[in-house]
């Protein structure tokens, strides 16, 4: 499974759907969304400032994740950024690959 980072914002009826449900039940139809793509949720935060909701959540595939986010940014109620993690071990074998690339002028 892939780690991803969230970050969301709620924008209009989105803001007034918080309000009325409460935090926990907008985590917990994230925690549903995510059952149905393969998912888990690993954390779960509030904030306030630039971002209103970030954490952490695993999903089997990209494109599980891609159908997740696409849902939930059509909804127009929040707008939502995903992240792929990687661990200090894919990084040692990223390090260990030699890709070709030509710099643009050379």
């Amino acid at each position: 499974m892939t780690k991803y980072l969230f970050e969301a914002n709620y924008v209009g009826e989105g803001i007034k759907g918080l309000m009325r449900e409460g935090g926990t039940k907008r985590r917990d139809a994230l925690v549903d969304a995510l059952k149905s793509v393969g998912g888990s949720i690993e954390c779960f935060y509030y904030a306030f400032g630039e971002t209103d909701v970030l954490g952490v959540f695993d999903v089997p595939d990209q494109a599980g994740a891609a159908a997740l986010s696409l849902m939930i940014n059509s909804t127009g109620n929040v707008t939502v950024r995903l992240k792929p993690l990687m661990t200090p071990e894919d990084i040692d074998a990223a390090s260990k690959l030699t890709p070709s690339y030509r710099a643009p002028g050379q």
